[in-house]
């Protein structure tokens, strides 16, 4: 029997991947799951339970959350990446490290073999088989739901057929939940007009009276919260508590998929916002203003890249290293106010704020320079504009 490693999830695509592949095929299946957040113990001993009856030889949960921080959200926050001024790619960031996690566990029990539930209809099939293919082009990739068109009707026949009778009756919503966000699929997403209902998303409006939070970064970086340090991981997790009662980070994105389709889906992500937003803020007084120009490109490039499933192209590396460059400076307090279904960003304290008093304030009196200075300074700025002008009369 040949050794294959399956993305098992626990649903109803993996479930009849880990099924078929070792009834039909003989495979020596090994299932395994990758944690990027949002699964509990009991959760995960269930996953267990159900690949070993469906045929599994074995199974691995891998908790990947501190990898998923270190090689990805943390770039995510240093770069600001909203897609489409969005988006905090809540799930599309999780696949590439849950892939790498899973091609590694391969090649170390010696795996022929890799299988995952994607159809041929999503993004998920070009960031694993990319993945796959890059690290390990020796191994053989194998997607019985794609390969063979199958439909959610003839899947659940299969199982039933072999003595699998779970409960497979479609949630009318779909949630996919990690550290960095929880996604939400429904009807709704799948026309151009329709919002989700409220009661759609996980987090339901509990808190009414506002309440504040302070944010400490360093080195951009989320150490701290209300002045309270910890691991930048903890803090998400700690941050999305406080701020998800007040039902705040809902929205829907609406993108390009990598097949060339465009799409819908809803989202929920209280801390990758309040975290994003905050640290810009927090940017905006501590860098240069030719700083925060290429790293708003360079962060949408990198983005892009990540969302396409090009994580592993050298070019990332390179632009992580820059953002990393960036952050020097980026230390300081953030002064949040949160509220139903919205937060505010009250202001800052670091002592890397560019708007220093001693050199004057917008608007106001300067300190820095004379008012002949100040009319030199635009005579020559506007040397440009005049010579195209008197150029071009006509």
């Amino acid at each position: 029997m040949s050794k294959l490693v399956l993305a098992y999830s626990g649903g109803l695509d993996t479930s009849y991947c880990a099924k078929y592949l070792s009834k039909e095929k003989g495979f020596e299946v090994h299932a395994v799951s990758v944690n990027t957040g949002g699964f509990s113990t009991e959760e995960i001993k269930s996953i267990e339970e159900k690949a070993l009856q469906l045929g599994a030889s074995s199974y691995t949960s891998i908790d990947a959350v501190q990898t998923f921080y270190e090689k990805v959200v943390k770039y995510l926050i240093f770069g600001n990446v909203l897609k489409n001024n969005t988006y905090p790619l809540s799930v599309s960031a999780e696949r590439i490290v849950q892939a790498i996690e899973i091609v590694n566990h391969a090649k170390k029990i010696g795996a022929k073999y890799i299988a995952h539930g994607s159809t041929g209809a999503g993004n998920d099939q070009v960031r694993f088989d990319m993945i796959f293919q890059i690290i390990a082009p020796e191994i053989q990739i194998i997607t019985p739901i794609r390969d063979n068109k199958l439909a959610r009707e003839a899947e659940i026949a299969y199982l039933k057929e072999n003595g699998v009778d779970y409960s497979w009756e479609k949630a009318k919503y779909s949630i996919n939940k990690g550290l960095w966000g929880t996604s939400v699929g429904g009807e709704e997403t799948l026309t151009s007009e329709k919002p989700l209902p409220d009661s759609a998303y996980p987090s339901q409006l509990k808190e009414k009276e506002p309440s504040a939070v302070k944010l400490t970064f360093e080195k951009g970086e989320l150490v701290a919260i209300d002045g309270h340090k910890d691991n930048p991981v903890a803090n998400i997790e700690k941050l999305e508590k406080m701020a998800s009662p007040y039902a705040i980070g809902r929205d829907i994105h609406v993108g390009d998929t990598i097949i060339g389709i465009k799409g819908r889906v809803g989202f929920e992500a209280a801390a990758a916002l309040l975290t994003i937003k905050a640290h810009h803020l927090l940017e905006k007084h501590t860098l240069t203003k030719w700083q925060q120009y290429q790293k708003e490109q360079l962060g949408n490039f990198y983005g892009m890249l990540l969302h396409e499933g090009n994580y592993l192209d050298a070019v990332m590396r390179n632009i992580e290293a820059f953002l990393t460059d960036t952050q020097k400076t980026v230390t300081g307090d953030v002064f949040v106010s949160l509220y139903p279904f919205q937060f505010r960003l009250n202001g800052i304290s670091s002592s890397h704020d560019l708007m220093n008093a001693t050199f004057g304030s917008y608007g106001e009196m300067n300190k820095g320079w004379t008012a002949d200075e100040a009319k030199g300074f635009i005579k020559i700025q506007s040397n440009a504009g005049k010579i195209y002008n008197h150029v071009n009369k006509s």
